[in-house]
């Protein structure tokens, strides 16, 4: 069984924090898929009371899987009322998956956790 939650454990987010060469904040948090103890995928994200900002995202190559580890940030996002969703890096992958809102900004719509997939 696949199961893509929030992880609580410090740990586990400071580990995946420094393997990706991230900087730990208070903010940071991650959601991980996992089959029983193998980890599939997961995002990384610092999020506070206004805002989530997306750091990484894996498995780029399984886009299924990359679009519900992604909704699964965000929803987390949204249930701490932080709408304002923004992205690092190039965002090839938010593109992709249809999330992007403004790519000046680098932000990313939130309100498509309430729509289809763009997998295909």
């Amino acid at each position: 069984m696949i199961t893509v939650k929030p992880s609580d454990k410090k740990e586990e987010i400071e580990n995946l924090f420094t393997k990706n060469g991230l900087e730990i904040k208070d903010t940071s948090n991650c959601v991980i898929a996992k089959q029983g103890e193998d980890v599939l995928g997961f995002c990384l994200y610092y999020l506070d009371n206004k805002h989530i900002t997306v750091l990484c995202l894996e498995p780029q190559n399984d886009l299924y899987l990359a679009d519900g580890i992604l909704r699964s940030a965000l929803h987390v996002a949204s249930e701490h009322f932080a709408m304002d969703a923004h992205y690092e890096g190039d965002g090839a992958i938010y593109e992709k998956l249809g999330f992007i809102k403004n790519k000046a900004d680098k932000s990313l719509d939130i309100d498509k956790l309430f729509k289809g997939c763009n997998c295909e």
